[in-house]
């Protein structure tokens, strides 16, 4: 499937560039948005089309003089559908600009996004691997090795001697472990086990069994976040795994604060490495959430609603400083370097990788006003890539 993403006929290519081109007389600047709102992680999508629209609810529909127009495409969570949904939208609606998500949707819309030159924002996803496929790609999402690095050392340097590991089977899976491995082992560590669940309708209850079986002092694990992290922890407790001293740890997705509130209290205490938590303790966090919620019948941010909502900015800026060109060369070029105070804290965009540098957290499951937090407890600031250092 994902092979099939990336041959792009040599007609279509042709109509992508020629759309491409006719964008740029427009006087409305079209941003289309591919992800995922129905599937398996039809969550993650909800929560970055949220992000965006607030923004613009906050900064207005008009930049450089020019109207914005927001589009969503639902790419079912299906790379082949997002790969045509993006193909329509640069040759018949001739959007200027296009806001990407999951990793394998990412890996399908690059080479149109290259022969068209139409500059992308990457909204979710965190392999490191993807801005590479294309020159149009900028990052305001994360990667996982961000925070698997800084997780392994952590948890070296804590008290965790021995590690089962317990990832998704897919790309940014296997970046998460092979991050988290080398830093946990650099650092002294040992991995007992590593184990790989299957992305779609994942049952974790058997290889929870196989993890605990080998003895370990933690358990990292990956899982995405939208979801499975709430199926994951209801069947570490189901098996008495929160009674058998296994710590568990992870990036941030474990605890997602769209799952968090769900989880019960058997997750207090659990440690993880992230970049976002909705208790994050700044006056611009604490209007984001305000605002978030009020937009969103109640619904809690979580750190996908960041991809959006800092992808938008960084849109706005590039095009203040191209004075409404989008031009795709210039476009991306006005993104790199950009630096700005964002709700998770400060980031900016490294202007030799387009990928995003920020702060990652410790943070640790606590109880707060009656609600599951993620509550940060130290910060390793200005954190990039690790596998782009």
């Amino acid at each position: 499937m994902l092979r099939r993403s990336f041959v792009v006929g040599t007609a279509a290519v042709a109509g992508v560039i020629a759309g491409a081109g006719a964008a740029q007389a427009q006087d409305t600047i079209k941003i289309g948005l591919v992800q995922s709102m129905t599937g398996g992680l039809a969550a993650v999508g909800k929560q970055v089309v949220a992000g965006a629209r607030l923004y613009m609810q906050e900064h207005g529909d008009t930049v450089a003089g020019k109207k914005i127009q927001l589009i969503v495409k639902d790419d079912t969570t299906v790379p082949d559908v997002a790969r045509r949904l993006a193909q329509e939208l640069i040759v018949n609606e001739k959007v200027n600009v296009l806001g990407v998500g999951i990793t394998p949707v990412a890996m399908a819309i690059a080479p149109l996004a290259t022969q068209a030159k139409v500059p992308s924002v990457i909204m979710v996803s965190g392999t490191s691997i993807v801005v590479d496929r294309s020159p149009m790609f900028v990052r305001t999402s994360f990667t996982l090795g961000q925070q698997a690095s800084v997780m392994g050392e952590w948890a070296a340097k804590n008290g965790i001697k021995k590690v089962a590991i317990i990832q998704s089977d897919w790309a940014p899976g296997a970046e998460a472990t092979a991050v988290f491995t080398e830093s946990f082992t650099k650092a002294g560590g040992t991995i007992t086990e590593t184990l790989k669940v299957p992305l779609a309708n994942p049952d974790f209850a058997p290889f929870l069994q196989r993890a605990a079986d080998s003895k370990p002092d933690g358990m990292f694990v990956f899982v995405p976040g939208g979801g499975q992290a709430g199926t994951f922890a209801r069947q570490f407790i189901e098996r008495g795994l929160d009674k058998s001293g296994i710590k568990l740890i992870g990036p941030g997705d474990v605890t997602d604060d769209d799952d968090l509130p769900g989880m019960g209290d058997a997750v207090l205490g659990v440690v993880t490495a992230g970049f976002y938590s909705a208790s994050h303790d700044s006056a611009k966090n604490k209007a984001y959430v305000a605002a978030m919620k009020k937009a969103n019948n109640g619904m809690r941010p979580n750190f996908l609603s960041l991809g959006g909502y800092d992808g938008m900015h960084v849109i706005y800026e590039a095009l203040k400083k191209t004075g409404g060109n989008t031009d795709g060369e210039a476009m991306v070029n006005a993104m790199k370097g950009l630096k700005w105070e964002s709700p998770r804290g400060p980031v900016s965009i490294d202007p030799d990788t387009r990928d995003i540098v920020q702060n990652i957290y410790l943070r640790r499951v606590e109880k707060v006003g009656g609600e599951l937090y993620n509550t940060e407890f130290a910060t390793v600031p200005d954190v990039k890539d690790p596998r782009k250092r």
